[in-house]
């Protein structure tokens, strides 16, 4: 993986999700706080996900007397659009159509899903 896109694990992801939402640099008991009601996580656990997302520099933290202050670097849609790719590739062998076609056996698509997906047929279509 490349510094500009990390690997990012799950229980890591659950804080980068905080870092995305958050409209500034917010300090590690508020990501323990936002986290509370999901995750139930001790303060400790928080700050070694924080330190490991550090390391691996999808995020950056700035000190603000005696404490940090820690926002997202990596950017949600970079992270989701490897994380899809990747997800694509070793499940489906990188084709979409099966993806579909395992999901809507699975479960009932709305009628507003069907519709989405006709847009975006169509759309690959012109654009080809």
């Amino acid at each position: 993986m490349s510094e500009k896109n990390p690997s990012i694990s799950e229980a890591e992801s659950h804080v980068m999700e905080v870092l995305w939402r958050a409209p500034a640099p917010v300090v590690a008991e508020q990501i323990v706080v936002a986290l509370a009601e999901t995750r139930r996580w001790q303060a400790a656990t928080v700050k070694t996900l924080l330190n490991r997302l550090l390391n691996k520099g999808a995020i950056a933290a700035e000190k603000d007397g005696r404490r940090f202050l820690y926002q997202a670097v990596l950017q949600r849609d970079a992270w989701l659009a490897r994380e899809s790719a990747s997800m694509l590739q070793r499940l489906f062998g990188g084709r979409l159509a099966p993806l579909v076609a395992h999901f809507g056996s699975q479960q009932t698509l709305s009628p507003e899903d069907v519709q989405a997906l006709r847009k975006l047929i169509d759309r690959f279509d012109h654009e080809q």
